[in-house]
This record gives structure tokens, sequence and C-alpha cells, in this order.
């Protein structure tokens, strides 16, 4: 039998391998699954090099991709091309976030905590006599 060679699963360089942006996202640990990545590239919260793209855009050493995660925005440069999810050592390795981008995230960070002070939360939640005033209060 012939095997064919297919250049996906072969074990050559990164140079070589051709992986889509969704899947290079959820290999790199940025989401949980591959169906998350691709609805966050597709929702316009990744963008490649500058512009929104699709989830099928294969991805290049040293392009810069933009991305939110939660509350946080990232701003990172791709430094290898995986296209299978490995531990997070590994994941790790694969880009490089920005100077800036680390910056904003912890100003950002620090802004959440300081703003948390003006907005208390009790320590329990209201009766059904304190619910009433409550109610009271604000509709007259």
């Amino acid at each position: 039998m012939v095997s064919k060679s297919n250049t996906r699963n072969s074990t050559s360089t990164d140079e070589t391998i051709s992986v889509r942006l969704d899947k290079w996202l959820w290999a790199a640990r940025f989401y949980k699954t591959r169906a998350i990545a691709r609805d966050m590239v597709q929702g316009g919260k990744v963008h490649y090099n500058g512009q929104r793209t699709k989830p099928s855009k294969i991805i290049e050493l040293g392009a810069q991709i933009k991305l939110a995660q939660g509350v946080d925005e990232k701003i990172i440069t791709v430094l290898k091309i995986v296209e299978k999810r490995a531990g997070a050592p590994i994941a790790q390795t694969l880009y490089e976030e920005s100077q800036a981008s680390i910056e904003k995230r912890e100003a950002n960070s620090i802004a959440r905590k300081n703003n948390s002070f003006f907005a208390p939360h009790p320590d329990r939640k209201p009766d059904k006599k304190q619910r009433r005033e409550l109610l009271k209060m604000k509709s007259s």
C-alpha cells in the first residue's frame, strides 16, 4: 500500500505547517474549545495584523494578534505554529505578549479593584421587609 504524505500531520518545521487561526488560538490555550475560539474570531473579538478576519485564516510566524479574554485585551506576536493542544508551559512558548499590552492589563486590573471600593456589596441579601422598604423608596 502507498501511504499518502499529509503535511499537517508530519513532524516538519514550523514554516511548513499551515494552521487555522481558530485552531492555533485553541492550541495556545487562549480559549477552552475550538468552537469558542471560532465564535470569538467570527464575532470580531480577534484581530489578525490589525484587521478583522475569518477563523480559517492561515497564521504566519511574527503575526500580531489582538484578542479579548474576559474583560482583558491582549496583543500578542506568534512565535511558533502548532496544531495540537499541549500543556500550559508549552503553550506559553508559542507567543509573546507585548509590553504595552501587559501594562494596560495591569492598569485596568488596578482600576477595577479601586472601583469596587465605591460600589460595596452588602454582607447578606435584604430580607422581605427590607426589600419592601427599598421598593417603596424607589417608587416614590
